[in-house]
């Protein structure tokens, strides 16, 4: 984990990046992907979802909760992904679903900068650094 500096067009310039938004969108699914099918299945998504323990803590103090709430939040996630109902989520839904969160997220924070805590592999944190190193390019 880092602290890091970003506001919204930190966000929205690294999505309208098509290669570096597309690859970690892209290196992120396959990661993802375990058995190596081209879709995303429940099984597989939902290790992803837990591991950003959202509801499982509050203020960073990790709180219990019901199983069957956490499983009916983590289904209702899969669905948001899986824009054809198939059961599975191919690299396009989770492109297009990657892309409206993070843009969403982008319009919440609006143009103020301001200090996060970001996991290593994040989203968030590649978009930091992608914007750092066009910094660093342009000096």
């Amino acid at each position: 984990m880092s602290v890091e500096v970003l506001d919204g067009s930190t966000i929205v310039n690294f999505v309208e990046d098509k290669e570096a938004f597309e690859g970690s969108v892209h290196d992120r699914f396959s990661r993802l992907d375990t058995d190596r099918d081209g879709l995303l299945s429940y099984a597989e998504m939902v290790k992803e979802l837990q591991s950003l323990r959202i509801l499982e803590t509050h203020f960073g103090v990790d709180v219990k909760r019901d199983p069957d709430e956490l499983a009916l939040v983590y289904r209702s996630l899969f669905g948001q992904f899986d824009h054809d109902s198939s059961g599975a989520v191919d690299l396009e839904e989770f492109k297009a679903e990657t892309k409206q969160m993070m843009l969403a997220m982008a319009n919440g924070l609006g143009f103020l900068p301001i200090q996060m805590v970001l996991e290593e592999d994040s989203f968030l944190k590649k978009a930091v650094d992608w914007e750092s190193s066009k910094m660093i390019t342009a000096a």
